[in-house]
């Protein structure tokens, strides 16, 4: 058994520290968590699969993951992006199976820890169990901002949408330069994601660059205008919760 590295839980520690402070005793309290080596899958592989016993917590450390849901015929929907610091749903162990699958969109790393070991450090730590809690009520206000954009949001406002949205997520984990990120995922995930054909997709993405909202290339996002974009896509950011201490 090994234990987390600091860079590690770096990310992690930067979310949680975005809704409230924190000690360094909660840093430590993290870091003692024993795991097992870190767990590596390239992109295009699953994590988990629906139906399976769900027997770990799992912390993304870098790359790009996502939880999606599929039918029979092989349509998929993306219903989340995990970034690094997310807990791949924390309280998952709790199910008897999966209700839902666990892909990674790139080449991710990962710990896996013992649910029980995890439960004994949290009730140690009072406010570190607050800021897990608000985490996990941050990440049913993005469901919700999710099912709202694909229910009403045009399309335009769809990508505008969550393109300001992960653009918050990575800054708040130190991810963002500017107003550039690393974007590593392919036009199938984003279509996946926000209920797009292909080609609908591409169109408004070149609509996009036409009006210099984003730049989109090599792999690197740009946001030409980040009070325009928001605007476009009405965005409102209270379900993020960051700087509310």
């Amino acid at each position: 058994m090994t234990t987390l590295t600091a860079a590690g839980i770096e990310p992690l520690f930067r979310l949680l520290g975005r809704y409230m402070p924190l000690e360094e005793e909660d840093r430590a309290a993290l870091m003692a968590l024993e795991t097992g080596p870190i767990c590596i899958r390239e992109g295009r592989h699953d994590i988990a699969r629906e139906g399976e016993n769900p027997s770990v917590v799992r912390l993304l450390v870098s790359g790009w993951a996502c939880r999606y849901k599929d039918l029979p015929d092989g349509r998929r929907q993306i219903v989340g992006f995990f970034l690094p610091g997310d807990f791949c749903d924390l309280n998952i162990y709790i199910l008897r199976e999966l209700d839902h699958s666990i892909g990674a969109l790139t080449a991710v790393r990962y710990y896996e820890i013992h649910p029980d070991q995890f439960q004994r450090v949290i009730e140690s730590r009072p406010q570190l169990l607050r800021a897990l809690l608000w985490h996990e009520m941050v990440s049913s206000g993005i469901q919700r901002e999710w099912l709202l954009s694909i229910g009403q949001r045009s399309p335009l406002e769809r990508l505008a949408h969550l393109f300001v949205e992960l653009y918050y997520r990575l800054s708040a984990v130190g991810l963002a330069t500017g107003l550039s990120f690393d974007f590593p995922i392919t036009q199938n995930h984003l279509a996946e994601a926000n209920g797009l054909s292909l080609v609908h997709l591409n169109r408004t993405l070149q609509e996009m660059r036409r009006e210099g909202l984003i730049e989109l290339s090599d792999k690197q996002l740009r946001i030409g205008d980040l009070d325009r974009l928001k605007r476009v896509a009405m965005f409102n950011s209270n379900y993020l919760h960051f700087n509310r201490k």
